[in-house]
């Protein structure tokens, strides 16, 4: 059963070094947007896999965004909305790149 558990936590991102002061709803870095995949159920830190999970693409979602990951070793594939201070420009940067087909 998918369920959320809050979970606060500051890390250090382990893509591009920036100290993440975390809120208990944050789930990737906000500077280069990449998360770990560390979760079953958001906030649940069950996830054995462990891998660097690369943003893909994104999409609008009224006056946000939803960010598409990928996880580099198992391939999981995870949707998680923007965070009011996540950085505009590598959203931007994300969303130029096409290449992410579901499915594949």
């Amino acid at each position: 059963m998918k369920g959320f558990t809050k979970t606060v936590e500051d890390f250090n991102c382990a893509h591009c070094g920036a100290v993440v002061h975390g809120n208990g709803y944050t789930n990737h870095c906000p500077e280069c947007l990449w998360s770990r995949h560390v979760d079953n159920n958001p906030g649940d830190r069950a996830a054995t896999c462990g891998g660097m999970m690369r943003p893909i693409s994104v999409e609008s979602d009224g006056d946000k965004f939803i960010i598409t990951h990928k996880c580099e070793i198992c391939g999981k594939i995870k949707r998680q909305k923007t965070s009011d201070g996540d950085n505009i420009d590598a959203i931007i940067d994300i969303s130029r790149d096409n290449s992410f087909i579901f499915g594949k």
